[in-house]
């Protein structure tokens, strides 16, 4: 399966991409590409919801410049992986457990066979979610994971009492394929720049949504109401005082101090209790800080590089 390459966003060279199926019947489509001369190993990237491998073809560059190879799918019910609905617009899974499912099939199928080992995963928002899912399951098929913005909480009340029961009401009542209350079909990423919650570059957020233009296809929109009530009930999971002390993978989490989607304070928070884990708040950043402006894209390479790659803490 092809790749949209755009002038603005040209494909990384020596790519190879094609579709892998789950035990479950659904089709991902991957990408992977080899490693520069001095190999460190290979760096799993992981989106957050809503976005596809073309969106990360900058950070693909930028992990082989530092000598890694690379491996990305988009998630079940995104980019061109198997849609369930309909109404192929619709963000929707039926378990968050589902995407695990995608991890592991992954990296049977592509990383275990294809790509030179170690194994470290870069993971965003939604996809940061799904990792410590991974890691607190006992799943150590990465050395290190690195995840920014995690989508531990979201901000203020949104995952308040009275907004999870009007989920799971509306999903009893078979609804579940429906957008959220509010929710539209306008392709995430294709409002104006202005005020928009993702990033503060006016450049690389054009870049994303050009991407988009090419090929709408790639992108959904609104969540349905069974991701966001299996996604509250992820959330409430981290919730719990003893989640983050039986995770024993080493984790360095990067929060945006600007973050409007999902809540640095549950990072933070969620990130001191880590037995492995280390965090840092990026200041002024906004929610994508690997599509932010390059002054928040250092400090986070910053990071990364004093993080990954390391020695397992714990075997």
């Amino acid at each position: 399966m092809t790749l949209v390459s755009i002038p603005a966003n040209p494909v990384p060279e020596n790519v190879v991409s094609g579709t892998i199926e789950t035990p479950d019947g659904v089709e991902l489509r991957f990408a992977r590409w080899a490693p520069p001369a001095n190999r460190k190993g290979t760096v799993c990237v992981f989106p957050g919801r809503g976005e596809q491998i073309e969106k990360y073809f900058e950070t693909v560059r930028d992990l082989r410049d530092r000598g890694f190879a690379v491996a990305m799918i988009d998630w079940r019910g995104q980019g061109h992986s198997s849609r369930r609905l309909r109404d192929p617009r619709k963000g929707y899974v039926r378990n968050f457990a589902d995407y695990e499912v995608d991890v592991e099939t992954f990296v049977q199928q592509v990383v275990l066979p294809d790509c030179p080992p170690p194994y470290f995963a870069l993971a965003h928002s939604m996809g940061g979610a799904v990792m410590l899912r991974v890691a607190h399951a006992g799943k150590r098929w990465f050395d290190r994971m690195v995840l920014t913005a995690p989508m531990i909480d979201l901000p203020g009340h949104s995952t308040s009492f009275p907004a999870r029961a009007v989920l799971r009401l509306l999903r009893l009542a078979g609804q579940g394929g429906r957008y959220v209350p509010g929710g539209s079909d306008q392709l995430t990423g294709l409002n104006s720049f202005i005020n928009n919650p993702l990033t503060s570059d006016p450049v690389r957020y054009a870049r994303n949504a050009a991407i988009l233009e090419e090929d709408p296809t790639l992108g959904i929109a609104a969540p349905t109401v069974a991701w966001a009530d299996t996604a509250f009930t992820a959330m409430r999971g981290f919730r719990a005082a003893n989640y983050p002390l039986e995770i024993r993978q080493p984790i360095l989490m990067l929060a945006a101090s600007n973050d409007a989607v999902v809540s640095t304070a549950a990072i933070e928070e969620f990130a001191y209790h880590l037995r492995a884990g280390s965090h840092l708040v990026i200041a002024g950043s906004k929610h994508e800080i690997l599509q932010e402006q390059d002054r928040y894209r250092a400090q986070f390479w910053a990071a990364f590089d004093a993080f990954v790659p390391g020695t397992p803490l714990f075997k």
